[in-house]
């Protein structure tokens, strides 16, 4: 195998804990959107995949994965009284205030990487201006060369756009960098685009279903360095 010499990350389910991020978001939006009406925001929550008398997403959420676009686009017929750019908005903005559970102190890991020469990247399918905000929060935004989200210009995964600019940018070749995710759209992602398919399972997918897809899957980010050895041997 090529010597990595890029790091691409996932945000939601890779840098942060999925459940515990998006879970708490999910409750909130769809409150507000629902101004309240618990009934309402039960089957609005239906339509997208989410438990709300639960508090949990189902497996085969179009959150997980899915863009704000692609959430919005499912909404939207539910809530007639908000045109798709105010409803778009709100998601947005319920987004960056959602709690964020980092999977270990980022600011130390990923100064760990860096020491190793390594270029890092965040490619998300979430919107920029909440990825930035997420990043913000906990400090780390400067330890990366490249941050993308589903509205920055490069369209989103499962689309090799986000990855291809982010080799660009730090000029390497896709196959001298790993992509880490925790969905099936970041490793077919990173196929596209001809990188290292690195799957950890700190999101809502399983081993079983991201293996056929990935090179290797880890637990968490935090095995990274250890896997990063015995490649560059």
């Amino acid at each position: 195998m090529t010597a990595i010499k890029g790091i691409l990350f996932d945000k939601d389910g890779t840098l942060f804990d999925f459940a515990e991020t998006w879970e708490a978001w999910a409750n909130a939006f769809l409150i507000r959107l629902s101004k309240g009406d618990i009934g309402r925001a039960t089957d609005l929550g239906a339509t997208v995949g989410f438990d709300f008398t639960a508090n949990r997403f189902l497996h085969d959420s179009i959150v997980i994965a899915g863009t704000p676009g692609e959430v919005v686009a499912v909404l939207s017929p539910h809530v007639p009284e908000l045109s798709s750019e105010a409803l778009l908005s709100l998601l947005n903005e319920e987004a960056e205030r959602a709690p964020q559970s980092e999977v270990t102190p980022l600011v130390p890991f990923l100064e760990g990487l860096k020491a190793r020469g390594l270029r890092l990247g965040v490619a998300t399918n979430d919107a920029e201006v909440p990825a930035l905000a997420h990043l913000g929060k906990s400090h780390v935004t400067h330890l990366f060369d490249f941050i993308a989200g589903f509205d920055s210009g490069h369209g989103g995964k499962p689309g090799p756009g986000q990855l291809l600019a982010f080799a660009a940018k730090v000029g390497l070749d896709p196959s001298q960098i790993a992509m880490i995710g925790d969905s099936t759209h970041d490793l077919l992602a990173a196929k596209a685009a001809g990188m290292i398919r690195v799957a950890v399972l700190t999101g809502m997918a399983t081993a079983e279903d991201l293996a056929p897809h990935a090179d290797v899957v880890l637990a968490d980010i935090t095995h990274l360095p250890n896997w990063l050895d015995g490649v560059d041997r």
